[in-house]
């Protein structure tokens, strides 16, 4: 059996292969970077980096590059069916070419070639598919399950950067699909993905500065500060890629507050292990011991499918329920201070 399964990926390396010289670079660059920050932290911020916390997470990045060179197989070969599924070629039994469009899309068009300009266009899409599989991976528990493990170091560097969840890589291609579907290349978009995580990874620094006039519509390493932060107000906020503007459009867009939140990152219940494994798996063991509490089938669904801290009744520990509660608070706050005054 075990044979059998070896053979089926060494078939689906021959027919699905993506040489990625993004994200074979990226690797390079990924512990280039982080020796660099190291350095810098000796001198001028010595806590950045806790031994024990950076080596679980190397452990954790160590693993995800295992994961993701079936993932990208799994991936490439759903994008290229997919493509197949919706795209014909114009000339009856020609050879999918996906470098020079010769396919015609079941909507009518031509299938979208590798011009420039169609490259930033599905990259910004690209973008639009990041915002929301990130928004959901923190607003439906049996996703942010598997993102957790991204969140759960209390540190923000480069290291933390490379503590990614395992489970996430093999779910996040399905936000993807409708690209080829529509007639983007299946190269392209395997681009587009590449490009996205090196983006990501630069980001989880605290050596960069705001950046201006990018800050308008780029997700940047201060805005991304706020995303990996546990205080309350900052909770499910910035989930984009490279663009801000996808959060600005649906609601989820927050600025560094550097004077009057004192920034406490990480998650509100952490796995309090540097076990690789407990990282992993110890969400998907508090849903386990949520769902076996109740015998009433819609609460075992909310634990499962509802938002992180959902608790039936009045109880409700949801990043909307507490940042309501805080804005109640300080709309009493303001209200006594007029009445003062």
């Amino acid at each position: 059996m075990f044979q059998s399964i070896v053979d089926t990926i060494r078939q689906l390396q021959g027919e699905y292969r993506f040489d990625d010289p993004i994200a074979a670079y990226g690797v390079i660059a990924f512990v280039l970077l982080i020796g660099v920050e190291i350095v810098l932290s000796l001198k001028y911020d010595p806590e950045l980096y806790q031994w024990k916390d950076f080596g679980a997470s190397v452990s954790m990045g160590a693993g995800s590059v295992i994961v993701a060179i079936f993932a990208k197989i799994l991936s490439f070969a759903m994008f290229i069916g997919v493509y197949k599924l919706f795209n014909t070629p114009v000339n009856p039994g020609e050879a999918y070419n996906f470098f020079t469009p010769n396919s015609v899309n079941i909507f009518g068009w031509a299938s979208f070639g590798m011009a420039w300009y169609i490259f930033l266009i599905c990259q910004v899409c690209d973008d639009f598919n990041y915002y929301w599989y990130h928004r959901l991976s923190h607003t439906i528990r049996c996703l942010w399950a598997a993102h957790i493990v991204h969140h759960s170091s209390d540190n923000f560097n480069l290291g933390s950067g490379i503590r990614n969840g395992w489970v996430t890589l093999i779910y996040k291609p399905i936000f993807w699909l409708w690209l080829p579907a529509i007639g983007f290349s299946p190269v392209m978009v395997m681009i587009c993905l590449s490009i996205q995580s090196l983006w990501q990874f630069q980001l989880h620094t605290k050596f960069m500065p705001y950046l201006g006039f990018f800050e308008k519509f780029m997700n940047t390493h201060k805005q991304h500060q706020v995303h990996h932060a546990q205080n309350i107000e900052y909770m499910d906020k910035n989930h984009g890629g490279y663009l801000n503007i996808f959060d600005k459009i649906f609601g989820t867009h927050e600025i560094l507050d550097d004077e009057g939140i004192e920034i406490k990152f990480g998650v509100v219940h952490p796995p309090k292990s540097y076990n690789p494994l407990i990282i992993l798996g110890h969400e998907y063991r508090d849903i386990w011991n949520d769902v076996k509490s109740t015998s009433n089938w819609g609460h075992k669904f909310m634990y499962i499918f509802g938002p992180p801290g959902w608790m039936p009744g009045d109880f409700s520990q949801t990043a909307k329920a507490l940042q309501r509660e805080i804005k109640k608070q300080k709309e009493a706050q303001r209200a006594q201070q007029q009445s003062a005054a």
